[in-house]
Formats: C-alpha cells, sequence, structure tokens
C-alpha cells in the first residue's frame, strides 16, 4: 500500500512538473485543465502520508476555500489561482531536488566539502560562508544536510569537550548562514521565485545585483559576530590541514558557473521567466551529470533507472516538505482574498503609510510572522494583495522586492518552524527555537536594523 502511494506521489508530481513547465514556456496550453485535477489527487494521497502537524494546514486550506465558496462569487477563479500557486511550488521543489540528488553521489561534491569543514579554525568560518553559498546554490536545503553531517564528522574527532561544543556551533551555524544569504539573489530560490512573481515588472536580472548586497551585509554580520564573539578556551586547540587542497572545489565552481551561464544565456534569448529556466536547465544539468557519473556503466540503463528511482522512491520521501510548501502558497492565496476586503473595511491601507514605513515592516513582519509558525511563502502570497503598487509608492519595483527578501532571509535564520532551524537543530541536538531565538536571536535582530537601512538606501538613494 505504501509502495503504491509512493509511486503515484511520485507520478503525479513529475506530470504536475511538466505541465507547469509547459505553461512557463508557452507549450501545451490545452493540457493546463489537467493541473488543478492532478494536485488534488496529489495532496488528498499526500495528506494520508504526512504527521498530524502538516495535516492541519490542508485542514487549514478546505476552511479557507470553504469561506471563499460561501463569500466571494469568483471563488472558482481564485481556487484555480490557488492550486496553479501550489503546483508551482510543488513543480520548482522537484525541478531543484534533482541536482541534490545527483550531487549525494558524487564523491568530488563530498570532497570538496570535507575541504571547507576541515579549515583551520581562523578560516573556517569564512570558508564555509563563501563555500557554503555555493553547494546551497546547487543543493538548496541538501547543502545544510551534506555541510552539517562533514562538520559534525569533523568535530567527532576533537577530544576536548568544550572545544567540541564550541566548534559545532560556530560551523553549523555558518552553513546556515551561508544558506539563508543565498535566499536573496539565487535564481533558484523559493525568495526569488516567489517575490518576483507576486510584485509586477520585477525579475531576477533586476534584483541580482541588490540581492547580492543583501547576502553580503548578512554573511559580512554574521562572520564579523563569529570573528568578534570568538569563544575564550581554557585549553589550547590542535590544528590540523584540511583534507586536500583548494583544488577540489573545481568540480564545484565548473557546475556553478555552468548554472549560471545556461540560466543568464536562456535569460538573454528567451521571454521566459527565471523560474521557468531554471526549472529545466537544473533537471538537465542533472541528467547530464548523471551520464558522466555512470558513462563507464551502461550509462542509459543507470541514468533511466537513476531516474525512475528518484520519481518513484525518492521525491515521496519529501511528502512533508512539499505539502507544507504547496498548501503555504495555496493558502497565501486564498487567504489573501479573503482577508482583503476584512483590511480594506478596517480601514487599514497600506498607502496611507509612508513609503519608508512600508518598506521597513516587511523587514520585520516576515520574520515576526514566522515566530507564529507562518511560512515565509504564506505570509508573502498572503500580504501580497495589500502591498501598494511600486509607483503609488514613489520607488522601483525592485525596491520592494528587496524589503520582502530581506524579510524572507531573516525568517530564516530565526523562525524554529523553518527547515534551516530545525536542520541545524538536529544536528546540533538542540530544538529549533534554541537555533532561532538563543544562536540566532541577536544576529537577526542586528541583520533586521542594518537590512531596514540598506532596504532604505537602495529604495531613496541608489
Amino acid at each position: 500500500m505504501q509502495a503504491a502511494a509512493d509511486k503515484a506521489i511520485g507520478l503525479l508530481l513529475m506530470l504536475i512538473t511538466i505541465l507547469v513547465i509547459c505553461a512557463e514556456w508557452g507549450v501545451a496550453l490545452w493540457a493546463s485543465f489537467l493541473t488543478p485535477a492532478m494536485m488534488l489527487g496529489l495532496v488528498i494521497i499526500l495528506t494520508m502520508q504526512v504527521s498530524l502537524s502538516r495535516k492541519i494546514f490542508v485542514a487549514v486550506a478546505a476552511f479557507l476555500s470553504l469561506a471563499l465558496v460561501v463569500t466571494n462569487p469568483n471563488w472558482r477563479e481564485i481556487i484555480l489561482q490557488g492550486s496553479a500557486a501550489a503546483a508551482f511550488i510543488g513543480a520548482f521543489f522537484a525541478a531543484l531536488s534533482t541536482l541534490r540528488t545527483v550531487a549525494a553521489t558524487s564523491p568530488a561534491i563530498e570532497r570538496a566539502g570535507a575541504f571547507l569543514a576541515g579549515q583551520r579554525p581562523g578560516k573556517r568560518y569564512g570558508a564555509l560562508t563563501i563555500g557554503g553559498q555555493a553547494f546551497a546554490l546547487l543543493l538548496n536545503y541538501g547543502s545544510i544536510q551534506l555541510l552539517g553531517a562533514l562538520a559534525m564528522s569533523n568535530a567527532k574527532f576533537e577530544p576536548n569537550v568544550e572545544i567540541r561544543g564550541h566548534r559545532i556551533r560556530r560551523m553549523l551555524l555558518a552553513v546556515q548562514r551561508a544558506f539563508i544569504s543565498t535566499l536573496p539573489w539565487s535564481p533558484l530560490s523559493f525568495a526569488i521565485a516567489i517575490s518576483t512573481t507576486v510584485i509586477p515588472d520585477t525579475s531576477w536580472t533586476q534584483v541580482l545585483v541588490p540581492g547580492l548586497v543583501t547576502s553580503s551585509i548578512v554573511a559580512g554580520i554574521g562572520w564579523a559576530m563569529d570573528s568578534i564573539f570568538k569563544p575564550r578556551l581554557s585549553v589550547t586547540p590542535v590544528r590540523s590541514d584540511p583534507p586536500g587542497t583548494l583544488a577540489v572545489m573545481l568540480p564545484l565552481i565548473a557546475l556553478l558557473a555552468t548554472l549560471i551561464v545556461g540560466v543568464t544565456v536562456l535569460n538573454a534569448f528567451t521571454d521566459v521567466r527565471i523560474v521557468g529556466l531554471v526549472a529545466v536547465l537544473v533537471p538537465t544539468i542533472s541528467i547530464v551529470w548523471l551520464f558522466i557519473q555512470h558513462w563507464s556503466k551502461a550509462p542509459l540503463i543507470s541514468v533511466a533507472q537513476r531516474v525512475s528511482r528518484y520519481v518513484l522512491e525518492e521525491l515521496p520521501t519529501y511528502r512533508g516538505e512539499l505539502i507544507l510548501l504547496m498548501m503555504a502558497g495555496y493558502i497565501g492565496t486564498i487567504g489573501s482574498q479573503l482577508l482583503a476586503p476584512i483590511v480594506v473595511n478596517a480601514g487599514f491601507d497600506f498607502s496611507s503609510f509612508p513609503t519608508w514605513l512600508v518598506l521597513v515592516s516587511f523587514v520585520w513582519i516576515i520574520p515576526i510572522a514566522g515566530q507564529l509558525g507562518m511560512n515565509p511563502i504564506l505570509i508573502v502570497t498572503l500580504i501580497a494583495p495589500l502591498i501598494p503598487s511600486a509607483a503609488s509608492l514613489g520607488v522601483e519595483p525592485t525596491a520592494l522586492v528587496v524589503a520582502l527578501t530581506a524579510g524572507w532571509v531573516m525568517s530564516a535564520a530565526s523562525s524554529p518552524f523553518t527547515a534551516t532551524t530545525l536542520l541545524i537543530g538536529s544536528f546540533a541536538g538542540v530544538t529549533a527555537r534554541h537555533v532561532g531565538l538563543v544562536w540566532n536571536g541577536t544576529f537577526t535582530i542586528i541583520c533586521c536594523f542594518v537590512l531596514s537601512l540598506w532596504v532604505l538606501i537602495y529604495a531613496f538613494i541608489s
């Protein structure tokens, strides 16, 4: 029974991904009517397989749908929009996960990770921050799993309990902060995919440079705090050289170059949104990489088997993440349509506030909502209809994206309900709340203040 359900999940998600890609590229649009029905079937099967905490999200989605049917005559169109948002998120997740799966069996990637984790203490945080961004771009959340495991493996050889504890905390924080610092600029991040979707007239190329500045601020503050508040040890740690040389990073750099150049070239010669380009390019790179890995042993058969295993066995293991992310997109889309009339009737209007306050509020609202269990996808899609147009605020549309992604990053750092804090906490043997509020509490507050200033500088001065 479980095997049959897993196969159904994998096949439905693969078909939905193909339909979403076709929609993004303007191909076979006649088949798009199948997407809502497939989404409904996928959600039903997933709901039977996930924990109670995930079932609650589905129950909330169902309740909001009923409320919409009762209160809004355009409920059919809105529910289809919510279904499309959920389908897009599921397809984007499935496409990006292909690279994570292939990298998991790559000795070259493991050697590169071990090289970063094995750096001397004075260089380790910086190495994990810079190198971790490269891993995050390729592996998404898999970068935390890989580098986190390597960090723990490195730390377990330290015999001194005091040193080992500090090393684990500092290395894991470097891994987490490296990951979150990619969110405001990576073409593979949900922060960019969702923000550029809800804010009209924006694209990845427009937000790339300011996103890199946001990334630098977050990574720089993390590095500075690690250096300034370096623990005072009662003993002198034994130094050791990292395994390998800088040359072990070349395969990772080559993959990054391929990805960035591919996205840039396709973006220059097509009118397809960046998310549509990524959804095609990443699986293509993954397939080519698989052929390289299996070139010496029946490549066609081996690759076909790996693809089949990914669709039918590996994708279903992400059922918890899938239902959470997809329902966040659906609930945000439906909930925003229910919330907007209530907000208007209450006399609340974002456009009546000063522009600087609107922009800065996003930096703080999103991480605060994260403390209440609201995924950034949910809160951003929920408040999207309430955001005044950039023209009415007197700023460029990209300024809104910069503000939203800044808040998204801080939520990923501090919310005890995000995958980053949950993963880091599981490695360290502490709760996600401890990671978010104790380990990252001061870091988050400092970053929010500095990012608020950066958002205003970009909106009004740059």
